[in-house]
Order: C-alpha cells, then sequence, then structure tokens
C-alpha cells in the first residue's frame, strides 16, 4: 500500500511564464509539426487543426477540447489506466490487463476469475470491485500558474521555496475539492505553467464483464510489447451512485451513474490509413531530461531495475509453485514486475542499439553551443546547466543505498504499511495543512480502504521473501553505503560473507513474522486511529522495523524537497531555453492528466528486411493456439471461429481481410498510462481500445522516433465479434446499442 502523491517542480517568474506562453503561441502558427509527435492537452488540439486537416480531418478541432461534450467527457480514469463511458448506464470499456486487481479480489482457488473470466447477465450479478476501487471523470481544467509560482521571494533558500510551493499547492487543492470533486494541481512544461484538474470521484465500480485469460491476455509474456498481436485485451465495469445521483461508497442501493455522455460503439472498427485520436491518462515521459540524467538512467537505473524485476519474478514462481491460492495473490504483481521488466529491456535497447542517447547528447551539444554563441543567452541559461549537471553528479554519490531503500520499500507489503500508519500518526496531529500531502485528512478514506483490501493480497509467505531479498539488497551494500539501522537490527557488517548475511537476516526474519500482527485486517484498522506513543507500545515487530528506518527515510524526504526547490528554480528556465532554441508547438511531457494523440492506422518497417502489416485475424488466433500456457485459446472460441469457417454469418466480418478483424496497429504518441485508452474515428466513435505497443516504441518515452514507434489496439469488431459468438452476451450487445 502506498500513498498517492506527486511533488512536481515549480516556476520562479511570472515574467518567464508570460514570455514562454506568448512564444509558444507565436511559433504554433508559423512552424510546422514535429511529425505527429504529441500527447496533447484537450485545450491544445484547436492548434493543431492545421495538422489534422492534412490526415483528412473535416470536423471542428474544437469538439476535442470541450471537456464537458462529447467525446471528451466520456474519457475516465482508472488510477493508471484508461477507460471510457460506453452507454448511458455507465458501462466503462477498458484493458483486461487493467482490471486484474478486481478479478483477483474476487477470485478464490475454487473459482479463479483470472484464469475463467467472468459475465455479469444481470446487474445484480455485477461484482464489487472492493474497498479503494475509484472512477475519475475530469469535468475543468484551470490554468492556476501565478497563484502557484507567482510572487514568490527569489532570495528564499530551495528548501523554503519548496515549502511556499507545496503550501500554495495544498490550498488551492482544498479549494477546489466540493461537491464529490477530487482535484489536483499539476506541473505542465517542467514547472513553467501549473494546471488545477478537477474530477469527480466515483468509488461504488463493479466487474461487468472479462474474458477468460485465454483471450484477455493471449500470447502472455511471450507476445508482450511484441507484433502481431492476437490479443483481446478488453474488459468492462460499471459505475454506480447513491440514488442522489452523487457519488457514494459501495451498496446494494446505489444506482448506475450516468454520463453527460457515452461514446457509441462502432461496428466497423478501424482500417489501414484511417485517421483516429486516442484520448486517456499517459503516465509519465521524460523527453526533456538532459543529456546527463538520461545517461544515468542508461548505465545504472535501468539495467538495475531489469535486473531486480527478473530476480523478484524468479522469486515469486518459486513461492508460489504448485499453490493456486497463493498464485491468485500473486498475479497482479507478477504481471506488473514482468511487464516492467520487458518495457525496460526495450528502452535499454531503444537507447543504446536504437541511437536515442546518442540523439539525446547531440541534441544536448547543440543546446549548449547556442548558449554560448551569445553572452545574454550564456548569463540567462548557463547557470542553469551547471547547477542541473552538479544536482545529477550529486544523486550519483548514494544511488546504491537509495536503490537498495527502495527495494526494502517495494518488495514488503507489511513493512509498507507498518511505514504509513507510523507516519500517520506522526502527522495526525498537526493542522490538515500543515501535514505532508500523502497524509492530508483527503487521503484517509483511501488509506483505510487500502488496509481492509489488503487481506486480498497480503500473505507472509509472499512477503517475507520479498523483503529477505530487499535485506540481503542492504547486507551486500559497499562500507560508505550502509544503513545503519537494518545493520544493528539485523545483525549486519560490511564485507560480510554471503552465507553469513543469509543466515542473520533469515534469524531475523523469523522473528519478526512471529511477532507482528499487521496481517490481521482488525489490528491494522486499529492502528489506523492509534497515536504515535501508542503504536510504537505495541511492540509489534514489523513496526519497529519501520520505526527504525524512519530517520533514514525522513532524512533522504528532507533531500529531495530541497531538491524539488532547486528544481522549481532551474528546470522552468532549462524549458525556455529548450523552447527559445527550437521552437515550434509543444506538447508537455505525460504526467497522467487527459490528453489527446492522433494518427493513422497503419504497419512499420522495424528493421531490415522486415516488414509489420497493419492488422491480425482470428487466423492468428488458431495458428499460435497450442491448447496450454499463454497460448491456451477457449475451446469455445475456437469452435466458435470453425462455425465462421463454415459459413456462419457475423456482421463484424471484414471483406478486404476475409475474416474479423482482432488486432491493429497505428503511429499514435502514447506511453504506459494509456492502457484501456479510448481510439476513436474522426466521428469521435469508439473503434478500438489502445494496450500495448512495439519494444522498437518504448524508448520514445525519453526522445520520439517519427519512423519506429508504433501503439497496438484491440478492435471493437473483435470485441463485439467475442461477446456475439463465443460468450452470447446478448445484454451486453443491447446496452451498447449492437442489433
Amino acid at each position: 500500500m502506498r500513498f498517492p502523491f506527486n511533488s512536481e517542480g515549480g516556476f520562479h517568474l511570472k515574467k518567464a511564464l508570460r514570455l514562454t506562453v506568448v512564444l509558444v503561441a507565436a511559433l504554433c502558427t508559423t512552424l510546422p509539426l514535429a511529425a505527429d509527435e504529441g500527447m496533447w492537452m484537450p485545450q491544445q488540439i484547436p492548434d493543431v487543426a492545421p495538422r489534422l486537416k492534412e490526415l483528412g480531418f473535416t470536423g471542428d478541432a474544437k469538439m476535442w477540447a470541450d471537456l464537458t461534450g462529447f467525446p471528451m467527457n466520456a474519457i475516465v480514469s482508472l488510477g493508471g489506466c484508461s477507460a471510457s463511458f460506453i452507454s448511458p448506464d455507465g458501462l466503462i470499456a477498458t484493458n483486461h490487463h487493467c482490471v486484474q486487481g478486481s478479478l483477483q479480489y474476487n477470485s478464490t482457488p475454487e473459482k479463479n476469475l483470472i484464469v475463467d473470466g467472468y459475465l455479469a447477465r444481470t446487474r445484480e450479478e455485477e461484482l464489487s470491485n472492493g474497498p479503494g476501487s475509484r472512477v475519475w471523470v475530469t469535468v475543468s481544467v484551470k490554468d492556476v500558474s501565478d497563484e502557484i509560482t507567482g510572487k514568490i521571494d527569489p532570495k528564499l533558500t530551495d528548501r523554503k521555496r519548496f515549502d511556499v510551493i507545496e503550501r500554495r499547492l495544498k490550498e488551492r487543492t482544498a479549494a477546489c475539492e466540493k461537491d464529490g470533486l477530487r482535484c489536483r494541481v499539476a506541473s505542465f512544461f517542467e514547472g513553467l505553467r501549473w494546471f488545477e484538474i478537477a474530477q469527480l470521484e466515483i468509488n461504488d465500480v463493479r466487474l461487468v464483464y472479462s474474458p477468460p485469460q485465454g483471450i484477455g491476455n493471449y500470447g502472455g509474456e511471450t507476445d508482450n510489447w511484441q507484433w502481431p498481436r492476437h490479443t483481446g485485451d478488453f474488459s468492462f465495469y460499471r459505475a454506480y451512485v447513491g440514488k442522489d445521483g452523487k457519488p457514494a461508497a459501495y451498496s446494494k442501493e446505489n444506482v448506475p451513474y450516468h454520463p453527460k455522455h457515452f461514446l457509441k460503439v462502432s461496428p466497423k472498427g478501424a482500417s489501414p490509413g484511417e485517421l483516429i485520436f486516442v484520448a486517456g491518462y499517459p503516465g509519465r515521459t521524460q523527453r526533456h531530461e538532459t543529456y546527463a540524467e538520461v545517461k544515468d538512467r542508461t548505465e545504472w537505473a535501468l539495467p538495475q531495475s531489469v535486473k531486480r524485476s527478473k530476480e523478484m519474478i524468479a522469486l515469486l514462481e518459486e513461492t508460489t509453485k504448485g499453490n493456486k491460492e497463493l498464485a491468485i495473490k500473486a498475479e497482479p504483481r507478477m504481471r506488473g514486475l514482468l511487464n516492467g521488466m520487458k518495457k525496460n529491456e526495450g528502452v535499454l535497447a531503444g537507447l543504446l542499439k536504437g541511437g536515442i542517447l546518442a540523439r539525446k547528447e547531440a541534441k544536448q551539444k547543440a543546446l549548449e553551443a547556442w548558449i554560448a554563441a551569445d553572452p545574454q543567452r550564456q548569463k540567462e541559461y548557463g547557470p542553469v546547466l551547471t547547477e542541473l549537471a552538479a544536482m545529477q553528479a550529486e544523486s550519483l554519490k548514494t544511488r546504491e543505498r537509495d536503490t537498495a531503500l527502495a527495494t526494502i520499500g517495494f518488495g514488503s507489503t507489511l513493512l509498507g504499511t507498518a511505514e504509513n500508519l507510523y507516519r500517520l500518526s506522526l502527522e495526525r496531529p498537526k493542522k490538515d495543512v500543515d501535514r505532508d500531502p500523502a497524509f492530508q485528512e483527503r487521503n484517509w478514506t483511501r488509506t483505510k480502504e487500502g488496509l481492509e483490501r489488503m487481506q486480498r493480497t497480503y500473505d507472509h509467505r509472499l512477503d517475507r521473501p520479498m523483503l529477505r531479498y530487499g535485506l540481503l539488497t542492504a547486507a551486500a551494500l559497499p562500507a560508505d553505503q550502509r544503513i545503519a539501522p537494518v545493520d544493528t537490527l539485523v545483525g549486519l557488517a560490511p564485507g560480510m560473507a554471503k552465507d553469513d548475511a543469509a543466515k542473520k537476516v533469515d534469524a531475523y526474519l523469523d522473528g519478526l513474522y512471529a511477532g507482528t500482527k499487521l496481517g490481521e485486517k482488525e489490528f491494522r484498522l486499529a492502528l489506523f486511529e492509534k497515536s504515535t506513543k501508542e503504536i510504537v507500545d505495541t511492540k509489534d515487530t514489523a513496526t519497529q522495523l519501520a520505526v527504525a528506518l524512519y530517520p533514514v527515510n525522513e532524512a533522504n524526504r528532507e533531500k529531495e524537497k530541497a531538491n524539488d526547490g532547486k528544481r522549481s528554480r532551474l528546470r522552468p528556465q532549462y524549458m525556455r531555453a529548450l523552447l527559445a532554441q527550437g521552437g515550434g508547438l509543444v506538447a508537455p511531457d505525460a504526467n497522467s492528466t487527459l490528453r489527446v494523440t492522433f494518427g493513422r492506422v497503419m504497419g512499420v518497417d522495424p528493421r531490415d528486411g522486415m516488414r509489420y502489416l497493419p492488422q491480425t485475424t482470428l487466423k492468428g488466433v488458431v495458428e499460435k493456439a497450442t491448447g496450454e500456457g499463454e497460448f491456451n485459446a477457449p475451446k469455445r472460441q475456437l469452435e466458435a471461429i470453425q462455425a465462421l469457417r463454415a459459413g456462419k454469418k457475423t456482421p463484424y466480418f471484414d471483406a478486404k481481410l476475409g475474416d474479423v478483424p482482432v488486432d491493429f496497429m497505428s503511429d499514435v504518441d502514447t506511453t504506459g498510462g494509456n492502457s484501456g485508452s479510448a481510439v476513436l474515428n474522426a466521428q469521435g466513435e469508439l473503434v478500438g481500445l489502445l494496450f500495448d505497443g512495439t519494444l522498437e516504441t518504448v524508448a520514445s518515452d525519453f526522445l520520439f522516433d517519427t519512423e519506429k514507434t508504433r501503439s497496438i489496439q484491440v478492435d471493437t469488431r473483435y470485441m463485439l465479434w467475442t461477446w456475439d459468438a463465443v460468450e452470447g452476451a446478448k445484454n451486453l450487445l443491447d446496452e451498447v446499442g449492437i442489433k
């Protein structure tokens, strides 16, 4: 369990803000766009209307900027995934891999929904996703840049600067949150601009349909990030509210939410060359990082992440082997590790073999030369580059220690829970405006829901190997990088032999798991209300570890706050330099806010001698089917395909392909978080759901590659055909208006 908070850098001069806005506005009318790069803020889409016209769009581009109108009002976030309303009764379309938590929550060893799927044929059969599940509907976006970063005393220290910005963020957020709204003030353009985003928060979300694993995750990790794909990566929720139409906690008395707008599901899907739009909530890109930052990722962070993921996956595989109950509990984490590992491997390949790191270096040198060529530029931007470089160099000094601390925290749900409960007890006595944002009262409900939901995922047999892995990582640290509380509690020392360290760790963990009650829901919920002294007095062993680690983690947090304050000075200036050097209309880096991107259905030549066609069909499902493992297509699906081959008619047949389409490829600009995004035609009709990209694409998070970037979508015709021919889900076909 982790508290959701994102602290982003700020901006230090109103003058710089005004200059940048003017500069961008002026340039966008005179300079061409760079290919179709851009996860655009909806309000930017009218500015790219000329490019849309070139691609054949004849409508009014303003339709994509109106958050209260069609189709944008139908686009929602699930927190980590994107989704969309597709019926007047709150039916929500998203990816199969985005509902794993719900499937896991409702599964038992006897009834494994992850494997078997689930179809509710009536509203009464729809399953609660459990506490903590949310749907967020964006209702407004407001520029509040002046309120957040205007009139800050330039004499303030970086640490004090951070405090000023953080307090303003909290005050602005509090003023926004009313009438069931959840608000966030997010940074754009490296802190040059700040926008307040207000969202309706719906907290009764229920599972309607998810296909069997042999459809929804067909191809598994073998096909992940690959083409051709034959994956039916679609699933469906429904949003419920109280009888008054307002968000409410789960109750049998709740009624379906009626969105102002919903998407019409197109039975025609998408065709090669067609203009498409993707609307969703992309997570994070780093296209404006310096060369030094990307180089460090390449040399250290990404290789370390891949290594840790592989080792953790092996631990989970070993622990869950032959145990269905543990496998169900481990499924969401296992899938996340597998996906992240493969993506990071692809990023590394793109940065190195794909030449993106070399291109970043060239761009950095060009920027430095441009600055050096003019004394005024040297004065304005030169110190910024120097300070950013110094910050990066400083971060390298403790990266091994910081990585070990992160690994300990990531590995154990038990420790994470103990840390959060302890920190909450420290923050609770403060005024709400003075609390750490993650521990403000607005987050308490979700915190408590997480404590309840943990019951479905926690098992000491899963938790212990992961915490053991983290502690052994700390045991291997060099003398100048040690974590003193870990050494003291576990009895470790620099240079200790691996076997001796392992014995010490095992002995310590024996005592820890024997002496903790945090695995019991009632005990956790009781601690939620306790004071710091009362928590410490329980002498719970997991809590004792959290308390011991607190000073180390708090010192790191303090250091990071000072660094954030410094970034709030430097990053906007760095962005100004990039804008002034290059010009043109620029989309901000992705930051989990609502974005629109566009492109065409098209294939790609990924490397010499290879060509990817833009569509796949049911033929490929049959060709790949082995009857086991990742390619275990359900029997009823194969029978439906056989019936189609025997002449059974279907309205989802594509005459040009001679088959029912499954997935298609496009050149839209997307990233993680876009999973489940609605893929729309020029009329705003749903033609697909985005669920993946090719492995050659993932390094575009750092520098967009026009030639190689390709996203992967499931065609609505495959979704509808599955409902019709495989599931007999007439209730769903009727609801979305398919006759």
